[in-house]
Parts: structure tokens; C-alpha cells; sequence
């Protein structure tokens, strides 16, 4: 499981006009899902996001967690992060979990991240055609991959 985090001032997606999940302060983080992961990658991955020390604390140093700061979480699952990128110049999605795998697996990590920020958290939806705005502030962005976690 792969994700990109992004600390934002505000973030949004909108599907087919329309904004389905929007945050003010917080961290948009896309989800990248492949066959080889399972609930033991979604409760470590989550437990990282919510504990990312990432947002600035009185004396201006990266010291708080989204927690702390009492932000908002929007969660897009992004397949493309598996991409194979080697040979030529179109990428493969080979390693990219298919829905009937990628999907259940999505709807827990909303899940899981909802139980550890007692909180909605806001989302696109799988498989659909989204359209991401962003203010990443910093600019802070974070790639996480659960199977590096040693």
C-alpha cells in the first residue's frame, strides 16, 4: 500500500461537476492499492498517517500530528501509484489491485482512519473520474510505502 501525503490548507474533489469531499487544514492523502495488501498494511499505514509529526507547532517547527491540530483527512485512492514506469513510455498497472480486491480494502482504511481520528473522513469515490484542487502547505509532501516499513 503506497500513499502520498500531502499537508494542504484546503483540499477538494469534485466528480463530474460536482464537489464530493472537501477539507479545510489537514492532509490529502492518495491510496495506492496492490494485491499483496492486507488489513496488517491498512492499520500501519493509518497508525502513520495519524501519527505524521507534520503541522507546525507555537515555535514554528514540524511538531504536531493531525490529531493535535484537530484537522481533516481527504482520502482519494489513486491506482496509479503502482505504476511501471522501466520499459518505454506507457505505464503498466500490473501491480495496481483490481476493484473486487482495491475496494474492500479502501472502505476499511476510511474505516480505520475514521475509528483513530474520531472523525468523517472525506473521499472520492473508487474508480471514478476526479478532478483534485489542492494548497499544499509548505509545500509538505510525505510518500509512505507499507511494505518499506522494515
Amino acid at each position: 500500500m503506497r500513499a502520498v501525503i500531502q499537508r494542504v490548507a484546503h483540499a477538494r474533489v469534485t466528480i463530474e461537476g460536482n464537489v464530493h469531499g472537501a477539507i479545510d487544514r489537514g492532509l490529502l492523502v492518495l491510496l495506492g492499492i496492490e494485491d499483496a495488501d492486507h488489513d496488517e498494511d491498512i492499520a500501519w499505514l493509518a497508525g502513520k498517517i495519524m501519527g505524521l509529526r507534520i503541522f507546525n507547532d507555537a515555535a514554528g517547527q514540524m511538531n504536531l500530528s493531525i490529531k493535535e491540530i484537530h484537522g481533516s483527512i481527504l482520502l482519494i485512492s489513486q491506482f496509479t501509484l503502482f505504476a511501471a514506469t522501466k520499459k518505454g513510455n506507457r505505464p503498466g498497472f500490473t501491480r495496481a489491485a483490481k476493484p473486487e480486491v482495491a475496494i474492500p480494502l479502501y472502505e476499511k482504511m476510511i474505516k480505520k482512519l475514521e475509528s483513530l481520528a474520531s472523525q468523517k473522513i472525506e473521499t472520492g469515490i473508487f474508480g471514478a473520474d476526479m478532478k483534485v484542487e489542492l494548497l499544499n502547505d509548505g509545500p509538505v509532501t510525505i510518500l509512505i510505502d507499507s511494505k518499506e516499513r522494515g
